[in-house]
């Protein structure tokens, strides 16, 4: 039985989720504030954590990043915020997703079930300390190979990318992206294709790609209105191409 600890300040939204959990076949404990959240993550490990931003001791985020420097356990964020730099600040800190409220609770069970599923050999917090470093690949229907395009290298064996000799720190998913788009260098890859194959869930919604995706070219120094080497084919996907 999976274990999940609920970070909710609202009585009435905790109750609501522990039920929610429960029902679901989940072990649910819970605490109201991040702290709290902090010392049971350390004292009595769990499978994952549900994490709201809105706490009356810490900002989400800076518990996010507390837990995340003494865990490498999975986090889902809930929160009310749903501007696209927020929310990419959240996964560069080492959110594994998010859910912007109201959801339901479908949602919050989809979304932690493929959570789990993708993090079920996350590394260690040493080894998470260092970027994509130790992290595995998402699994594909076949094995990815070193890639140079233009001045940029990625080597998913090693789990590096290297831009212009200069090494790119990215998430264990933004790597996972760049690995993939790079392996299909030149091909035009839609968002519902990366969802089944990168992330390996076709129902996440679409924004989860467009949030990676707008992290990753600002660490490749571009922008979507000026790109280098991601390039959106309007209506069909993105491609990976070396810049002119």
């Amino acid at each position: 039985m999976p274990s999940v600890l609920v970070v909710e300040d609202d009585p009435s939204i905790r109750q609501s989720l522990i039920e929610v959990l429960a029902e679901h076949g989940y072990a649910v404990r819970s605490v109201g504030d991040g702290f709290g959240a902090l010392r049971e993550v350390t004292q009595t490990p769990v499978d994952a954590v549900v994490l709201d931003l809105g706490l009356p001791d810490l900002d989400g985020g800076d518990a996010l990043r507390m837990i995340r420097g003494i865990s490498s356990v999975p986090v889902l964020v809930a929160t009310a915020r749903d501007d696209e730099a927020e929310i990419i600040k959240l996964l560069n800190a080492g959110a594994d997703d998010y859910l912007v409220k109201p959801f339901s609770g479908g949602q919050l069970i989809a979304r932690l079930s493929a959570v789990l599923r993708r993090t079920s050999h996350r590394p260690s917090p040493a080894g998470a300390a260092h970027g994509a470093q130790g992290a595995r690949p998402a699994p594909s229907a076949e094995p990815l190979r070193a890639t140079t395009v233009g001045e940029l290298a990625v080597d998913p064996g090693a789990r590096t990318a290297y831009l212009a000799g200069r090494e790119l720190h990215l998430t264990r998913r933004e790597f996972d992206l760049l690995a993939f788009l790079a392996h299909h260098t030149g091909q035009v890859v839609s968002k519902r294709r990366l969802l089944t194959e990168v992330w390996r869930e076709p129902y996440v919604d679409d924004q989860t790609v467009d949030v990676h995706l707008s992290s990753l070219r600002r660490k490749l120094g571009e922008r979507a209105a000026a790109p280098r080497y991601l390039l959106t084919v309007r209506g069909v996907g993105i491609k990976l191409v070396a810049p002119r």
